[in-house]
C-alpha cells in the first residue's frame, strides 16, 4: 500500500471513529462546565416566564434559560408555569386583581392563545418577589419567546440553552393539558422549526413526557425532577423511567455528597431546584453539582 493509499485510509477511519463517538444526542457546540439556570427567566428580578425575564437573564450572562410550556385552546405552546393565571400576579384584561378560585377557574387549554395574550403578568406586586421589577407584560408563545430571545443573545454574542419543563401530570389526570402525546408533539414541533433542540434539555416530573422524548426524539437531553418527598435511589428511578436521564433534577435539599456519587458514577449529571440563598450555592457547588437553578440569577455572580 503506497503513501497516498495508507492517508486515504487513515482519513477514512478518522471519520468513522469520529462518528461512533458521537453520542445519540449529537455533538454539542460550545458545551457548559456549569449550567447557571435562571428558573422562569428569574422570577425573582422580572415576571416570570416572560421575554423581558430571558432578556434580563441573558444581560445578567447566565447560559440556560428555564421556562416552562402549557397549551391553549387553539393549540398554542405558551410559556407558562400554570396552567391557568395565578392571581399572585396576573391582572384581567381589564387590569382587574383576581382571587385564587377566579384565576383557577381560567384554563389556558380553554381560552385562545389571542385572549390569553390579553392578561397581565408584569405589573402587580408579586408578594413573594418584593425585588421583581414591574412593567407591562404578558404570557408569550413558545415560537415568540425563542425568536425572540435568539435575536437578542446574537446581538450580544451570546449562546443560549435552553431547560424546559413539559408541565404535564398523572396525579391530576391530565386536567388542564392535552393529552401527553400531543402535548410532547405540539411542544416538539416548535423546538425543531427553530433548530435549538441540541441546545435544549426537555424537564419534567412525569416519566411520561420524558419516555416520548427518549423514544422519540434522542437528539434532544432529558432531566428528570423530583421532590424531596421522593426517597427513591437513582437506580430505582432509571427502572421506573426505563432508561437513564441525562440530567437527575432534584430539589436540592435532597442532595448528598453520595447522591452525586451515584449520579455520576452512571454519567447522570446533577442539577439541584429551585436555590435561592448565595451559601446554599457555594455549598452545592463545592459538593460537585454540575449546575444549579435559581430564582435569582444575579446570585451566580456573586
Amino acid at each position: 500500500m503506497n503513501y497516498k493509499s495508507h492517508f486515504t485510509l487513515f482519513v477514512y477511519l478518522f471519520i468513522v471513529l469520529l462518528s461512533s463517538c458521537s453520542s445519540k444526542k449529537g455533538v454539542e457546540k460550545n458545551p457548559i462546565n456549569f449550567e447557571e439556570q435562571a428558573h422562569r427567566g428569574g422570577r425573582g428580578l422580572m415576571p416570570e416566564n416572560t421575554i423581558q425575564a430571558m432578556y434580563h437573564a441573558i444581560d445578567l450572562g447566565i447560559n440556560t434559560l428555564e421556562m416552562d410550556l402549557q397549551v391553549s385552546k387553539d393549540k398554542i405552546v405558551v410559556v407558562s408555569h400554570d396552567s391557568y393565571f395565578g392571581s399572585k400576579f396576573c391582572l384581567t384584561p381589564e387590569g382587574k386583581e383576581m382571587n385564587e378560585k377566579d384565576g383557577r377557574s381560567r384554563l389556558l387549554m380553554d381560552m385562545p392563545y389571542d385572549s390569553i395574550r390579553k392578561y397581565d403578568v408584569g405589573l402587580k406586586i408579586h408578594p413573594d418577589f418584593l425585588q421583581q421589577k414591574k412593567m407591562k407584560a404578558y404570557k408569550p408563545t413558545l415560537a415568540e419567546l425563542l425568536d425572540s430571545v435568539e435575536a437578542y443573545s446574537r446581538k450580544r454574542n451570546h449562546l443560549n440553552h435552553y431547560n424546559i419543563e413539559i408541565k404535564t401530570s398523572p396525579e391530576y389526570k391530565d386536567k388542564g393539558h392535552p393529552p401527553v402525546p400531543e402535548f410532547v408533539a405540539l411542544a416538539m414541533k416548535v423546538i425543531l422549526a427553530k433548530k435549538i433542540e441540541k441546545r435544549t434539555t426537555i424537564q419534567s416530573f412525569d416519566k411520561r413526557s420524558l419516555k416520548i422524548i427518549n423514544d422519540q426524539y434522542p437528539m434532544v437531553k432529558t432531566s428528570y425532577l423530583v421532590f424531596k418527598s421522593n426517597k427513591k435511589t437513582i437506580e430505582e428511578h432509571i427502572s421506573d423511567l426505563g432508561f437513564k436521564p441525562d440530567i437527575f433534577s432534584p430539589e436540592y435539599l435532597m442532595v448528598t455528597p453520595a447522591l452525586i456519587k451515584s449520579c455520576h458514577d452512571l454519567k447522570i449529571k446533577v442539577i439541584p431546584w429551585t436555590v435561592n440563598d448565595l451559601d446554599q450555592i457555594k455549598r452545592l457547588k463545592e459538593m460537585g453539582v454540575d449546575g444549579l437553578i435559581s430564582d435569582y440569577p444575579n446570585l451566580f455572580k456573586n
